[in-house]
């Protein structure tokens, strides 16, 4: 199977619209090499704040974060006239988040808990995001547009959050 990789846009171009500031995680999509594990680093550092939130009010700003990327990363692909290009990474940034969302159910925790938790969700991530198993790559062949982008990530987050889940609690043996 060969990789097709799509063009770079200009630099100048992705930093001039919000639509492709956005959807190219603040410019992290420009990365030459493995743009979507780079542009998961900003899920990252985006989660550090937002792990500071409620279970209830992280779930809606996911929710927020979802319906927002579906259409920006739509709109980035359309401006660019390429499906899902290699840059756009929004969706990898939210696919995070729902990723190390099972931190928020065992915390408080040890910083070095924590820490190895967040490795282990950006792992289980980027592992789940580029495998696609089934159902994960059916649905990203098949549902189009900034849904579709923002989908695949989606899913592979939650097949993530599920081992860390399960880990977190064999680990303290309780919920929080």
């Amino acid at each position: 199977m060969t990789v097709r990789k799509s063009p770079r846009p200009p630099r100048a171009l992705i930093l001039s619209t919000p639509e492709h500031l956005i959807a190219f995680g603040f410019g992290t999509g420009l990365s030459p090499v493995a743009p979507g594990t780079v542009g998961t680093l900003v899920g990252v550092l985006l989660f550090l704040p937002l792990s500071l939130l409620d279970a209830p009010v992280y779930a809606a700003v996911l929710a927020v974060l979802f319906a927002s990327g579906c259409w920006i990363c739509g709109e980035s692909a359309r401006l660019l006239g390429v499906h899902d290009h290699g840059g756009i990474v929004f969706d990898e940034i939210v696919g995070y988040l729902v990723a190390a969302a099972p931190l928020l159910c065992f915390a408080p925790q040890p910083p070095l808990v924590v820490a190895l938790s967040m490795l282990a969700a950006f792992g289980l991530f980027r592992l789940f995001d580029i495998w696609k198993p089934w159902p994960i790559r059916a649905l990203d062949r098949s549902v189009h547009g900034g849904f579709g982008i923002m989908l695949d990530d989606l899913l592979a987050g939650a097949a993530a959050a599920l081992p860390l889940w399960g880990a977190l609690y064999a680990w303290t043996g309780r919920l929080s």
